[in-house]
């Protein structure tokens, strides 16, 4: 009996041993509502509270998603839309206007675990640019569709087109009117539009929105949604709908949604540079944000950051400006959100 006992109690240690329970497969989310000059002096308690109860509505909508097993997309296209919805962040309903005083949004998104992906660009009349550019990646034959070709594509997916001016808030309008004060005295000193622009402070050149998730099956995806520069002209489009630029996800490696100086992040590929680091130079996704963002972007005058989730659940949010708005959560860190750069 006493053998059997021994024997009984050998099977149960062995079957209970840490390294032989099988672990919980990880699920991780985090989101942005974009990077810049954003300053704890600037905010009153209600206004960081306001912001911060947005942010953690759309992180606790997509980690339910991945909780309940969902897709990873899934995941992100919930988060974004409620970004999208709230006037604090610069897409959809929260849109800054162009120098005509329109609104031209853009948005990507990309599947990990196939390279799929889909974007619009130039978009007057969608309430919900990441579900437009992910009926791009899924019924189209094409990755990239702008302007009226992609409100037509819209249109046949069963997609409502709205009125431009429900994009419309007094507070980017405000910005615009300033912005465009600012380029008209700048103009008439250079007589050049290019050193007008860039005579523009930083935090009328910035502003996105996005999520990167990974999902039980081990899944990454990434989106990125965005209403471009205030007062943008000529159908400028930024790195928000480029892929390899604002948005990049391959389960072999990361994904990655940016936000900041559009025109950097394309010239420099930022999104997929830092997956490439962490694929072929086996470095974390803490080095490679850093590395980006502080060492290759910052010394030039890129502004802006990245959030990143890596294969294994790991969640880095590295920017190089004073404040990015940001939230993550996985099933190992309880929610985290944070707007300046000491959160």
């Amino acid at each position: 009996m006493i053998k059997i006992k021994n024997v009984l109690l050998s099977a149960a240690l062995i079957l209970t041993s840490p390294h032989l329970i099988s672990k919980e497969a990880p699920i991780a989310i985090a989101i942005h509502g974009g990077a810049g000059t954003i300053e704890r002096e600037n905010f009153t308690p209600m206004q960081e509270k306001a912001y911060k109860a947005v942010l953690t509505t759309a992180v606790e909508s997509g980690y339910r998603v991945l909780d309940k097993g969902g897709d990873s997309l899934d995941a992100i296209t919930a988060a974004i839309q409620i970004l999208e919805q709230s006037t604090y962040f610069n897409a959809g309903k929260g849109a800054v206007y162009t120098y005509e005083g329109k609104h031209e949004l853009d948005a990507s998104i990309m599947d990990g675990r196939n390279r799929q992906a889909g974007a619009v660009s130039g978009v007057k009349h969608i309430e919900s640019p990441i579900q437009l550019a992910r009926l791009v990646m899924e019924n189209s034959v094409h990755v990239m569709l702008s302007g009226d070709g992609a409100e037509q594509f819209a249109q046949q997916q069963g997609i409502p087109l709205v009125n431009n001016t429900l994009f419309d808030t007094p507070r980017r309008y405000e910005a615009l009117l300033k912005a465009k004060k600012k380029l008209d005295s700048a103009k008439d000193e250079t007589k050049n539009f290019q050193a007008a622009h860039r005579a523009l402070p930083t935090n009328y050149k910035v502003g996105t929105v996005g999520a990167v998730a990974l999902d039980k099956n081990g899944n990454l995806a990434a989106g990125t949604s965005t209403g471009g520069m205030t007062a943008k002209r000529f159908g400028r489009i930024g790195d928000a709908p480029v892929i390899g630029a604002g948005t990049f996800a391959e389960n072999e490696s990361c994904a990655v949604s940016a936000t900041g100086h559009g025109e950097y992040f394309i010239r420099y590929n930022v999104a997929s540079d830092i997956c490439a680091r962490v694929k072929y130079q086996n470095k974390s996704i803490a080095q490679a944000g850093d590395e980006v963002i502080n060492q290759v972007l910052k010394p030039i005058g890129g502004s802006g950051g990245v959030i990143i989730v890596d294969a294994t659940g790991n969640i880095e949010m590295v920017f190089n400006t004073s404040g990015m708005y940001r939230a993550s959560k996985s099933n190992t860190q309880a929610t985290h959100v944070g707007i300046f750069k000491t959160q």
